[in-house]
């Protein structure tokens, strides 16, 4: 491993985390391809909802100076065919002299056979270069595809005495300034899904969306933990009807409110028993017992990452299984007692 190694590797990194929160079913990869002059004559990232890959981006972009180049890719390629040919098979016929590859993927319909088939091309492959940052960078996808749940990410703003005050007339009580509000908001931007309890909800009537500048469109969907579906139909959350809404609820619970939320837009996921909740140990999301397993959710159910009016047409529908995500941000309220609007769910990093 060189130090030109490093520096590609790291400018992949960077593109990799640009698609953060726009990528999903799909981690957000990023590629650099390096000519045989040294110059770089191709960079890629995963494309919005997932395809196409970033290595088919950045070969597509190199041309035929990919050939006898050094491709520096954040995660293995695919060995496997979805929408397009398997990455693996795009750039063996590309024909780089050589790969470099931060980190295998644990898909196992790739995990191995992706550089196996590079190296059967004749392609030198070298493994492992700034490993640790393209964990970091693909820990969504690492953890959904290990461990069957998301990476989360827990954001408090808690006062003096330690405890998150609670919103007055329904409007927050700031404890921050703009740059780390807005920093929040770019955390949003990065993310798949955002969590909040009930409580949270009726206290401060957010809206819980990206209103960054340029960056409206990259708003996670958002989501609520409501036992027996009592949040406020008239809540800021359902004023954006382009950012999808999903309720998480208790199955055989009173659910007086349900027919109107269900007309203002939402989808619903019911458990059999108890909400899907984040047990204490540990960073999970996972369902508490008697609760039914998270399922992935089909292409309907999709977040549009672009805003399009796909996600309008899908909101109205409801569900019985929690899709797997690959990250979410929680932002829930704290009390002395715990959670505030959602008793059963417990986070911690």
């Amino acid at each position: 491993m060189s130090d030109n190694d490093e520096s590609h590797m790291a400018q992949a990194l960077a593109l990799a985390r640009r698609g953060l929160g726009t990528t999903w079913p799909n981690p957000s990869v990023g590629c650099v391809v390096v000519g045989a002059s040294g110059e770089i004559v191709g960079r890629g990232v995963t494309a919005p909802g997932g395809r196409p890959h970033a290595e088919a981006v950045a070969l597509d972009r190199a041309g035929r100076s990919a050939a006898d180049s050094t491709l520096y890719v954040t995660l293995a390629p695919c060995a496997h065919e979805g929408r397009g040919a398997a990455c693996s098979d795009a750039i063996a016929a590309a024909a780089p002299a050589r790969v470099v590859v931060a980190m295998d993927d644990p898909d196992p319909r790739t995990a191995g056979h992706g550089i196996a088939r590079l190296r059967a091309a004749g392609i030198e492959v070298t493994e492992g270069v700034l490993h640790d940052e393209a964990c970091e960078v693909t820990l969504g996808h690492v953890l959904r595809v290990t461990e069957g749940r998301p990476a989360v990410t827990l954001k408090l703003a808690v006062g003096s005495d330690g405890l998150v005050p609670r919103g007055e007339g329904g409007a927050p009580t700031w404890l921050t300034g703009d740059l780390a509000r807005a920093h929040a908001h770019l955390l949003r931007a990065r993310t798949d899904a955002i969590l909040v309890g009930r409580g949270t909800v009726v206290a401060d009537n957010p809206s819980l969306t990206c209103r960054l500048p340029g960056m409206e469109c990259r708003s996670p969907v958002r989501v609520i933990l409501d036992r027996r579906l009592r949040t406020p139909t008239d809540a800021r959350l359902f004023e954006d009807e382009m950012v999808p809404v999903w309720f998480i609820c208790a199955r055989d619970e009173m659910e007086p409110n349900a027919a109107a939320l269900q007309e203002a837009g939402p989808r619903s996921f019911r458990s059999r028993s108890m909400l899907t909740a984040f047990p204490p140990s540990g960073r999970r999301w996972t369902s508490l017992p008697g609760a039914a397993s998270p399922g992935s959710s089909s292409k309907a159910a999709r977040r549009s990452p672009m805003c399009s009016s796909t996600a309008t047409s899908s909101m109205r529908r409801s569900f019985t299984k929690a899709p797997r995500l690959p990250a979410a941000t929680a932002c829930c309220p704290l009390s002395a007692k715990g959670l505030i609007g959602s008793p059963t769910a417990v986070i911690s990093r």
